[in-house]
């Protein structure tokens, strides 16, 4: 099978007009490049999140696409998106993995590392 390199970058913004901590609610927009470093064309087709408050309670987010669209990316190419995030806490994290597939019916996963989401003035 062929080796496929798909590179992931997060950057993380917390949402203060939407996030209301009396409540509670501490809402993140998250926006992710994903840039085809193969030789071949893929696509994502599903994806998958685990999101983590401070008190370890784990929020699973499945489905098909990346904010309703199936990026084929051909070598060298690039998408980004932007999606958000509610926790409970003004901390926690987020990881995930891409399902994807090469032009050549190679269907391969994208583990995304673990990416912090944490209102400012929470971490030291």
């Amino acid at each position: 099978m062929p080796n496929f390199s798909l590179q992931v970058s997060v950057k993380v913004e917390y949402l203060e007009e939407q996030s209301n901590p009396d409540q509670k609610q501490y809402n993140f927009a998250y926006t992710i490049t994903i840039k085809n470093e193969s030789l071949l064309a893929v696509q994502v087709i599903a994806r998958q999140w685990l999101i983590t408050d401070a008190e370890e309670k784990v929020q699973e987010v499945r489905g098909l696409g990346v904010v309703g669209q199936q990026p084929l990316l051909k070598s060298g190419e690039q998408f980004q998106y932007t999606s958000w995030a509610s926790l409970p806490t003004p901390v926690g994290s987020m990881k995930g993995i891409f399902f994807c597939i090469s032009e050549e019916a190679d269907l391969f996963e994208v583990m995304i590392q673990e990416f912090a989401l944490a209102m400012p003035r929470t971490l030291h």
